[in-house]
Formats: C-alpha cells, structure tokens, sequence
C-alpha cells in the first residue's frame, strides 16, 4: 500500500525532477507534490512524495531526514491523514466543539 511522506525546508527553486531523482534511489515512486502559492505559483517550500512501498517510506525518512540539499537541511516525514489532523479551523477543532472546548 502506498504511503506519503510530507518533505519541508525544500528549497524554492527545486524540481520535481529533482525530487524524483533523490527519492527514486530509494524504491518506487507514484506520485510527487510541490506545494506552490494559487495566485503566484511560487513553491511554498514544502511538498509530498508518495512512495509505493512502507519499507520505502521508512527507508527515505532514515536517509533523507536531515539531508542537505541546495544548502538546505530537509525535514522528512510520514505524512499525516486528516483523521490525525482534525478539522480545524483557526486552531479550534470540531472535536473540542470549536467554541469553548469541552466546557459545560
């Protein structure tokens, strides 16, 4: 089963290609995304990398995490699913009843 990794510190002028080049040595690729501004399309710095396999995934955290790529040291890291996020909305969540927590 695929699993994604969340990559942040990217520096701005990086590729896909060049994403695909790096974590490409370590296993199967399916999918790569840079994040990027709606209105400037400028990379925001960070990006996900969906890797077909968990022994993939684990592996590119090991190696990756802390590698220096432009003069920029990359955070790498199992992405997190909404479910673990929460719907939030300005730091309030559903689950703590966005107005006032578990008050009664």
């Amino acid at each position: 089963m695929a699993k994604t990794l969340y990559i942040s510190n990217l520096p701005f002028s990086v590729t896909e290609a060049q994403i695909h080049e790096l974590f490409s040595q370590i296993g199967k690729i399916r999918d790569i995304k840079i994040v990027t501004d709606r209105y400037t399309g400028s990379p925001k710095g960070f990006g996900y990398v969906q890797m077909v396999s968990e022994k993939s995934v684990q592996e590119a955290i090991t190696r990756f995490n802390g590698y220096a790529l432009d003069n920029r040291l990359l955070n790498v890291s199992e992405a997190r699913t909404n479910d673990e996020i929460g719907d939030t909305v300005g730091g309030l969540t559903a689950k703590n009843n966005a107005a006032g927590g578990n008050r009664i």
